[in-house]
């Protein structure tokens, strides 16, 4: 099973990081506001800024956790820095989803 780790950006200018298996589903989710998520209800998502998939629950957890404890400069640079180093031995891509 994949697991997905995604970086959203917001209505606000804001990221949003969280983690799935069904990325597509959960995009929707964020975009209809029915995802569990309260923030993404206050400042729905605008696009998929970047997703990771990996093959372990534990992996992404533990990206998803390194992710959220970064500012939002760390962020920006930590997304240009994966860019260019291309695949972490997992699937990588930038802004694949956009709002309709």
């Amino acid at each position: 099973m994949a697991y997905y780790v995604y970086i959203l950006e917001c209505s606000n200018g804001s990221f949003y990081t969280g983690y799935t298996t069904d990325l597509e589903r959960r995009y929707k989710e964020h975009q209809q506001g029915t995802a569990k998520c309260k923030y993404t209800r206050s400042f729905p998502p605008k696009k998929i800024t970047a997703y990771w998939e990996l093959d372990s629950l534990s992996e992404a957890l533990k990206l998803e956790i390194h992710i959220k404890s970064l500012t939002k400069k760390q962020k920006f640079s930590f997304i240009k820095k994966e860019f260019k180093r291309g695949k972490r031995g997992q699937s990588w891509h930038l802004g694949i989803f956009k709002n309709d």
